[in-house]
């Protein structure tokens, strides 16, 4: 459950503070991939000469809401430039928990398809406002699973952040071309991918030599940062935020 973005806005605004100075713009940005259209949004900060780098966002299993757009835009804020993919294609954002189950499950069905849509977003990220070369790609939830599913592509970026992902290997996957450093926001208490497949996921890392880190929320479940659910966790957000700007600053500043 998600909150309207207003009220979004209103505890985001709250928790983290934006600069004066900032003149975010924000508008929806349609692309295609392989013939069919998807639609994301965009968020960077115009007063800005040069953005501090992109920072790609890999939606939740609804699609590209108002929460991926507030992230976006506290992203701008900061400096970066913000691109919210649209994995499902243009029109077919879920509007039930029904469909966020199909939405997602033919991601997972058809894992081929999942990543050309996410490699074909990676490569429109050069056209969007604000745009950069050095790209960090984030995701939330089935979105964090993204991420990981987008890094074992070997797709070249700067780095890859998963908060309370998806975090199973998919059978016939490995870590083996994954091209930059992971780092993983998870809560201990998340009952879709507990503790083990933290562990899992951080000896598969190890073993294929990719750099990575981890941190862990000490009793947060599976939407911690995901605002007005019955799952937010005010301290695991705001450390997991805090370590999201540090690994920003090390890897696109």
């Amino acid at each position: 459950m998600k909150l309207h973005h207003s009220l979004a806005t209103l505890v985001g605004t709250a928790l983290f503070t934006l600069s004066a100075q900032a003149e975010v713009m924000g508008q929806a940005h349609t692309y295609s991939v392989d013939g069919m259209e998807f639609e994301g949004y965009v968020a960077h900060n115009s007063n800005l000469d040069e953005s501090l780098g992109t920072v790609l966002i890999i939606h939740d299993w609804d699609g590209v809401t108002d929460y991926e757009k507030r992230r976006a835009e506290m992203l701008a804020a900061q400096g970066y430039t913000a691109f919210a993919i649209d994995v499902y294609g243009a029109g077919r954002n879920p509007t039930s928990m029904e469909e966020n189950q199909q939405r997602s499950g033919e991601m997972y069905a058809d894992r081929a398809e999942f990543q050309k849509r996410l490699q074909g977003a990676l490569a429109e990220a050069e056209w969007i406002p604000g745009a950069t070369d050095d790209i960090v790609v984030i995701g939330y939830c089935f979105g964090g699973a993204g991420v990981l599913e987008l890094a074992r592509t070997g797709a070249e970026t700067e780095g890859f952040v998963s908060f309370h992902g998806g975090l199973n290997l998919p059978d016939g996957q490995n870590y083996s071309q994954v091209a930059a450093p992971v780092m993983v926001q998870h809560g201990s208490a998340d009952p879709v991918s507990g503790m083990a497949d933290v562990a899992a996921l951080l000896d598969n890392l190890q073993a294929a030599g990719v750099e990575h880190s981890a941190q862990i929320h000490g009793g947060a479940r599976h939407s911690f940062t995901v605002f007005g659910s019955g799952d937010y966790d005010l301290n695991a957000d705001r450390a997991s935020w805090e370590a999201l700007q540090d690994f920003l600053a090390a890897r696109l500043d």
